[in-house]
């Protein structure tokens, strides 16, 4: 059964249970996988993060009606789109929703204030069904997964049957950039890859690319664009399930890269736990920066600042996620988690770009930089 068709079936069940229970005199309740910290946990052998036993459950009752009857009502837009094919993003479920209360006054108590309302809605609603928001056509906007190389060789199933093929190396200047809904793809490599290069900075990947990185390196260099989208995610799963080579990410070494963008690129995100098999890449490493790679490098390097709050606030999460984070707290990820010892005893901070310091008038140091750590093994 598609997945399509199984989120039909099982909101038909779901839809006749409530029905059932409201003709019954019961109180009806809905149960969804809680997706919080607190209910993830951790196995290395699988090496991302899968829900645990914890439910949230909602009773109707005066507290929750309003709740519950948005789901129904946000439930019966996603399915409509189901049926008729139709695609939206969460911004246009919003504005859909409020299309529907204004053509029809009775459904004034279910407005929603703004979209964070909308939101978590149809969070709730996947979360309850355990499906992907993929799943109900919702799909978010592509961001970051420019990919450059010059041996991979794409090749793409289209909805209606035909195959489209696309070699990176004919692209030019002009990145690969994979979607954030489901696309068939099958890659296959011209000639041996040694491994793929993912980059916090898409700026910077960029910059490496225009340099020349990939026609001296038989390499996939992908941008990231900060924080992993499903698109990045998803993709670098799949380079690392169909290609079998090496990932490597290229950050900056500071609690917020940590914690938020290579945690979730490798193990997936405690609020995304029902998604994390599929979008996470469990087998990338940290290539850096690396503590020791300000001392051997001479990096430039600063302290964190007593009233930047965005860092004192990334710290204090470093410091909860040594404590409760199942990720850090897993002995396979020592090295990771004293990455982040080091940077609450030290509260210093170096970007990536601090390798073009090393020596200003060569502009292919970096990535030489790079490639020495890679063949040396400098990363955990």
């Amino acid at each position: 059964m598609a997945r399509g068709e199984h989120v039909v079936k099982v909101s038909k069940e779901l839809c006749t249970m409530l029905l059932r229970d409201l003709e019954n005199a019961r109180r009806p309740v809905l149960e969804a996988t809680k997706c919080s910290l607190d209910n993830s946990r951790y196995d290395f052998k699988r090496g991302y993060l899968t829900p645990g036993p914890k439910k949230v459950r909602t009773e109707l009752n005066v507290s929750s009606v309003q709740k519950m009857s948005r789901a129904i009502f946000m439930l019966e837009i996603l399915l409509r789109n189901i049926e008729t094919g139709a695609v939206n993003t969460k911004r246009e479920l919003y504005y859909i929703s409020k299309g529907e209360i204004k053509h029809n006054p009775e459904l004034k108590p279910l407005d929603f204030a703004d979209q964070d309302e909308s939101d978590s809605i149809i969070d709730f609603i996947c979360e309850m069904m355990e499906c992907y928001r993929e799943d109900l056509n919702c799909y978010a906007n592509d961001r970051g997964g420019q990919t450059y190389s010059q041996q991979l060789v794409v090749t793409e199933t289209l909805p209606d049957g035909d195959k489209a093929v696309v070699d990176l190396s004919t692209l030019g200047t002009t990145p690969f950039q994979p979607k954030n809904r489901p696309q068939s793809l099958k890659l296959k490599a011209k000639k041996k890859i040694d491994f793929c290069l993912i980059v916090e900075s898409e700026g910077t990947a960029n910059t490496l690319v225009a340099n020349g990185f990939c026609k001296r390196n038989n390499a996939i260099l992908m941008g990231a664009q900060g924080v992993p989208s499903n698109a990045v995610r998803g993709w670098s799963r799949l380079i690392q399930e169909e290609l079998r080579i090496p990932i490597y990410f290229f950050g900056d070494l500071d609690a917020y890269t940590m914690q938020n963008i290579y945690r979730t690129l490798k193990a997936g995100s405690a609020s995304s736990l029902i998604r994390n098999s599929d979008f996470s890449a469990p087998e990338v490493r940290f290539l850096g920066v690396l503590p020791e790679d300000i001392k051997k490098y001479d990096l430039s390097d600063y302290p964190v600042k007593e009233n930047d709050i965005q860092e004192v606030r990334a710290l204090k999460k470093a410091d909860d996620a040594l404590k409760n984070d199942p990720f850090f707290k897993d002995k396979k990820n020592k090295e990771v988690s004293e990455i982040l010892k080091w940077l609450l005893k030290n509260k210093r901070r170096c970007e990536q770009q601090a390798l073009f310091t090393v020596n200003p008038r060569d502009p292919i140091m970096p990535e030489k930089i790079i490639v020495e750590k890679i063949k040396k093994g400098v990363y955990v």
